[in-house]
C-alpha cells in the first residue's frame, strides 16, 4: 500500500494526500478517513491511476459529490478516488446530451431544460453526479435514468474503458450491473426530446418549489434513506410509524421528510447505521414491510 500511494504522490496520477478525513468530502459530512485520496486531473490520469493499482491488486473506491453515500466511522481502506473538473463535461448535440461523469446532475437537468430539451426534469433535485446517477438508476417523479440514457462510457477495475449499452446496464428500480461489478462511470449520453420551452420550466420550477417545502436542505443529509417499498412510500410508512424526529446520537429522522436522516451536528456513522436498523426493525414490528436502504455503505466496519 505505502508503495502505491509513493507512487500516487509523485504527481503523475493527480493530486494525492494520505490519510484524509472524508467528512468534508460527503454530504451527510460524516466519515472516517481514506488511505489515500487521490483526484486524477484528467482522464488519462484516472485510467494510469486504475491500471496502477489494478497492477499492485490496491482497492480503490470511488467518490462523485458524496451523496447517497455512509463513510463508516474507521474510513476507507485502499485508495479513494474523486472525480474532479477534468470530468465535469458537458456537450448537446442536437437532442443528444453528452455529461461528464463528475458533472452534476441538478445542472444537467437545468442545462438541459435552457436548450428547450424535456425527459431531464425528474433529475431538478437528486443532488449526485451523473457517474452516481447512471450507477444507482436515480430516479424521482415517476421518472428514472433508464428511461433517457442511451449509452455510457466506463472505466473497469483493470483499466480498460468499455462503451455500455442501456441494456448492458441491467436496469431495475434503484439498480445497475454495476452495483455488482464495478466500474467507474467517466461519460454518459442522454437520448432527450425537444419540448415546449414553457412547460419544461414549469415542470422544473414546480419540482424545485416542492423540494424546497419538503426537503431539509438547511442540514447535511444524504437523499433518501430507504427505497420505496413495491406499491408504497418509505416515507408514509416512517411517519405513519411516528419515527420523525426519532434520534440516536447526533443523527435524526427529519420533522420535514420522514425518508431523510439528518445530521444534526455531531453524528456519527454509527448513529447513523444504528437509526436505521431501528427504524426499520420498527416498520417490521408495526406494518410486516421490510425496509431496504438506498444509501450506500462504504469504508472499514
Amino acid at each position: 500500500m505505502q508503495q502505491v500511494i509513493a507512487q500516487l504522490l509523485g504527481g503523475a496520477y493527480g493530486t494525492c494526500r494520505p490519510d484524509v478525513p472524508l467528512a468534508p468530502y460527503t454530504t451527510w459530512k460524516i466519515g472516517g478517513p481514506a488511505d489515500a485520496l487521490l483526484i486524477p486531473q484528467s482522464k488519462e490520469q484516472l485510467v494510469e491511476a486504475v491500471k496502477l493499482l489494478y497492477r499492485h491488486q490496491t482497492p480503490w473506491t470511488v467518490i462523485g459529490r458524496g451523496s447517497n453515500m455512509l463513510v463508516t466511522d474507521k474510513g476507507i481502506r485502499g485508495i479513494v478516488l474523486k472525480l474532479g473538473p477534468a470530468l465535469e463535461t458537458l456537450r448537446i448535440e442536437g437532442e443528444e446530451v453528452h455529461a461528464g461523469g463528475a458533472y452534476s446532475f441538478m445542472k444537467l437537468s437545468r442545462m438541459a431544460s435552457k436548450e428547450g430539451l424535456t425527459g431531464l426534469e425528474f433529475a431538478g433535485g437528486i443532488p449526485g453526479t451523473v457517474g452516481g446517477a447512471v450507477y444507482m438508476n436515480a430516479g424521482a417523479h415517476g421518472s428514472d435514468v433508464s428511461r433517457i440514457l442511451l449509452r455510457a462510457e466506463v472505466l473497469l477495475p483493470t483499466g480498460e474503458l468499455v462503451t455500455m449499452q442501456q441494456a448492458d446496464l441491467e436496469y431495475a428500480y434503484r439498480h445497475s450491473v454495476l452495483q455488482k461489478r464495478p466500474g467507474i462511470v467517466t461519460e454518459a449520453v442522454f437520448k432527450l426530446q425537444f419540448g415546449d420551452r414553457n412547460e419544461i420550466a414549469g415542470a422544473m420550477a414546480a419540482y424545485q418549489d416542492r423540494r424546497q417545502k419538503t426537503q431539509p436542505l438547511q442540514l447535511p443529509c444524504a437523499g433518501s434513506v430507504f427505497r420505496n417499498p413495491e406499491g408504497g412510500f418509505a416515507a408514509k410508512l416512517v411517519e405513519e410509524a411516528g419515527l420523525k424526529g426519532f434520534k440516536v446520537g447526533g443523527a435524526e429522522v427529519s420533522t420535514l421528510h420522514a425518508n431523510f436522516i439528518v445530521n444534526t451536528g455531531q453524528a456519527t456513522a454509527q448513529d447513523v447505521l444504528t437509526l436505521i436498523e431501528q427504524v426499520q426493525r420498527i416498520i417490521w414490528e408495526k406494518k410486516g414491510i421490510r425496509l431496504v436502504p438506498e444509501v450506500l455503505v462504504v469504508g472499514e466496519r
